[in-house]
């Protein structure tokens, strides 16, 4: 068995509590990529729901605690999407939502927090000083603090994507995951290994946040001075232990991407599967085409994971994007 923070029989009980809206999401074979990637691929699309990403499928489990311990205030510090999910689930049950982010977080990320009526306060700089001052308030205030991938029901909620990638039809032979704190990539990685062993599990990330994959190759945590990625919502500096001390025991492998391969596969997805994705969402895709060889004659299953991109950005991205 895996010694992993994460245990099977929470991960199947953790369906009944998300809300089914964020369940069973459409993963189908994309054959129009084929051609452009050489290699059968499935996509697994995790944007079609409330929020247009996986992380509800955690923040369900965070907020469901809350009110069962009476507890009704809460922070996190998110690049966009958590904020966004913990908003949704805050709402619905009553809690006293504050994110806190970077001023230089997408737009249209940060006005959807504030419409679900979240509080929201602003940080000039990155996702890891809002990690910061989301400490400093929770320590501040006495709330709970929701540590993105830290806390094992951010981990365990991505890894209701797992069960479901076990449950499909197909057989399938590796997994693309997208790679920032860690959450989505430990938590279906341990179902995988759990459950289907022989499927690859290969985590991606920018070559310009690169901490994460440098501390899974040297099997310690490294950390860096700055990130420079169009993928905001894996943009982290400084990877958290107990995360990394999971992601050794599951992932295969993890790789870096270019930004030119970001936005040639945000355009693939666009032209060939009709999908407008942010840049982590497309890292999968990025990996494939920047390794044909690898993947040849394979069935890959990327994890189309956001889609909370600001439209300005997405045009001039996708506009200047070429197809290798």
């Amino acid at each position: 068995m895996l010694e992993t923070r994460l245990d099977t029989g929470r991960i199947r009980a953790a369906r009944r509590v998300i809300d089914p809206l964020f369940l069973d999401t459409p993963q189908y074979r994309c054959e129009g990529l084929e051609p452009e990637l050489g290699c059968a691929v499935s996509v697994k699309l995790e944007t079609a729901n409330p929020v247009r990403s996986f992380k509800a499928r955690g923040t369900e489990l965070v907020a469901s605690q809350l009110v069962d311990k009476g507890s009704h205030d809460v922070v996190c510090a998110s690049a966009g999407n958590l904020g966004l999910a913990l908003a949704w689930s805050g709402r619905g049950r009553g809690l006293n939502v504050t994110v806190v982010a970077s001023r230089f977080a997408p737009a249209a990320k940060l006005d959807r927090i504030r419409a679900l009526g979240a509080g929201l306060e602003l940080v000039d700089g990155d996702f890891d000083m809002a990690r910061e001052r989301a400490v400093a308030i929770a320590r501040g205030d006495g709330i709970r603090l929701l540590e993105d991938s830290e806390d094992i029901e951010t981990c365990e909620g991505a890894a209701t994507i797992g069960l479901e990638l076990v449950d499909a039809a197909q057989p399938i032979d590796a997994v693309l995951v997208a790679l920032g704190g860690g959450a989505m990539a430990t938590g279906v990685g341990h179902v995988l290994k759990a459950l289907a062993p022989g499927v690859e599990v290969i985590c991606v990330q920018p070559q310009g946040a690169p901490a994460m994959t440098r501390s899974w190759h040297r099997r310690s945590v490294v950390t860096t001075d700055s990130t420079d990625t169009i993928a905001d919502g894996v943009a982290g500096r400084r990877p958290i232990k107990v995360v990394l001390d999971d992601l050794l025991l599951v992932a295969d492998d993890a790789v870096l991407v270019r930004e030119e391969s970001i936005t040639a596969g945000m355009r693939l997805l666009l032209d060939h599967a009709g999908l407008v994705v942010e840049p982590s969402a497309a890292l999968g895709i990025a990996a494939i085409l920047e390794d044909r060889e690898r993947f040849a004659g394979r069935h890959i299953v990327t994890i189309v994971c956001g889609s909370n991109v600001d439209l300005d950005s997405y045009h001039r991205w996708v506009g200047a994007a070429s197809i290798r």
